[in-house]
């Protein structure tokens, strides 16, 4: 399996949420893309968390780290 980026996890998670909110599976379905949609979910964290680490190391000044409010510019 290729790994995948944030964006692309996120569209299959989406998808995996509606079928299973149409209630139209059998349990043996449901509980299998519950498990692809908690695999799915471990993978965006992970890449959330070496995200967040990348920036505080860009944001590390002086052998401190300096922590600072991000503001997502519209």
């Amino acid at each position: 399996m290729a790994k995948s980026n944030f964006e692309d996890n996120m569209e299959n998670l989406e998808k995996i949420v509606t079928e299973l909110e149409k209630g139209d599976l059998n349990l043996d379905e449901s509980i299998a893309k519950f498990e692809d949609g908690i695999k799915i979910s471990k993978e965006c964290n992970k890449i959330l968390e070496e995200a967040e680490k990348k920036i505080t190391i860009l944001l590390e000044k002086d052998g401190k780290v300096k922590e600072e409010n991000f503001i997502a510019e519209e």
